[in-house]
C-alpha cells in the first residue's frame, strides 16, 4: 500500500494520501460500514450479542469471499476468451494457407495462358501470312 494518513477536514477526520482508487473505495466503505455499525449499536441502547469488532471481521470475511468469487468468474471468462481465440486462429491459419495454395495455382493458370496466348499469336500471324499468299 502507498502511504497515506488520516487528515480533519472541516471538522470530520478523513483520509488522505496516495493509496490507488479501488483500495481507498473498499477501505472508505470498511470505515463507513464499521462507523455505521458501532453508532446502530452503541446508540441503539441495546446489548448485542455481536461486537462491533466482530461484525467487522465478518464484513471483511465477506469481502474476500465476494473478492474470490468474482475473480472465479473473471478466470471462467477469460478462458471462454482464449478458447475462442485459440479456435479463431486455428481456423484463420488454416484459411491463410489455403488462400497461399490457391494463389499458387492461380499464378501457374496464369502462365500457362499467356504462353499459350503467345503460342496462339504465332499460329494467327501464320495463317494470316498463308491467306495474304493465297
Amino acid at each position: 500500500l502507498k502511504p497515506f494518513w488520516l487528515k480533519r477536514h472541516r471538522g470530520v477526520v478523513v483520509l488522505a494520501g496516495l493509496l490507488s482508487q479501488p483500495c481507498a473505495m473498499k477501505l472508505l466503505a470498511l470505515a463507513s460500514s464499521a462507523a455505521w455499525l458501532v453508532g446502530l449499536v452503541h446508540g441503539a441502547g441495546r446489548r448485542s450479542t455481536v461486537t462491533p469488532v466482530q461484525k467487522v471481521i465478518e464484513l471483511l470475511e465477506n469481502m474476500v469471499n465476494k473478492g474470490k468469487e468474482e475473480k472465479h468468474s473473471e478466470q471462467v471468462q477469460f478462458a471462454a476468451y482464449k478458447q475462442f481465440c485459440d479456435d479463431t486462429t486455428v481456423d484463420k491459419k488454416r484459411a491463410i494457407k489455403e488462400a497461399e495454395e490457391a494463389i499458387e495455382v492461380l499464378k501457374a493458370d496464369i502462365a500457362k495462358h499467356t504462353s499459350d496466348a503467345a503460342h496462339l499469336t504465332k499460329e494467327i500471324a501464320g495463317h494470316d501470312d498463308d491467306i495474304a499468299t493465297w
